[in-house]
């Protein structure tokens, strides 16, 4: 394990940077949607469309992600790298982790459509049924397995075990907000059905 820190220069301002925008964005959309469930926050803010405010999310969700996944890059390229994890066979590995990821990040927000991507369950835009088929029929959350593949990916074609390390920050973060959001949604749709029945 230490031979393994050593390749992780803790000196790096962008280590730290990176660590926080990770760990930053799973907690602006759980409080934002949260506050637009309870107050109506962002509908309000859009003159009371729902839709309105679900895309302003959206577009704050999409515009951290990138701004994210630059600044892992840029971490990335500043850390020491391994001369196994420079192997072909793991530019190799990291490649087909990389398509995997981006298959199931895709293919979830096409069976979710820009709604259902986007937290729209919150704002009372409601699916008529949860989606059941791929890539949920693979994984019960392709999207945040699809973005930690995507991670995983990065790291190892950059050979950096720091990449590693922010990865498996990735996983725990993602693992905390999904402990946190499927229950709340699953009530959402709960809801959903008791009202039907009335």
């Amino acid at each position: 394990m230490s031979s393994f820190l050593k390749y992780i220069d803790l000196s790096q301002p962008s280590f730290y940077f990176s660590l926080a925008t990770i760990l930053f964005n799973p907690i602006f959309w759980n409080i934002a949607a949260r506050a637009e469930y309870n107050h109506h926050v962002l509908t309000n803010l859009a003159g009371g469309s729902a839709f309105k405010g679900c895309a302003a999310l959206a577009l704050s969700i999409f515009t951290l992600g990138l701004f994210r996944d630059y600044v892992y890059k840029m971490a990335l390229e500043s850390q020491p790298v391994h001369d196994l994890l420079g192997m072909a066979v793991v530019k190799a590995l990291a490649t087909v982790l990389f398509l995997v990821g981006n298959v199931l990040v895709l293919s979830s927000m096409w069976a979710l459509g820009f709604t259902g991507t986007y937290l729209g369950d919150y704002f009372g835009i409601l699916m008529e049924s949860r989606v059941t088929g791929f890539p949920f029929n693979v994984c019960e959350d392709p999207m945040y397995t699809g973005s930690t593949l995507s991670f995983l990916a990065t790291a190892l074609w950059y050979a950096s075990p720091a990449g590693l390390l922010l990865t498996f920050v990735v996983h725990l973060v993602y693992r905390a907000a999904l402990r946190y959001e499927s229950p709340f949604t699953a009530m959402i749709y709960a809801n959903k059905d008791s009202r039907k029945q009335d």
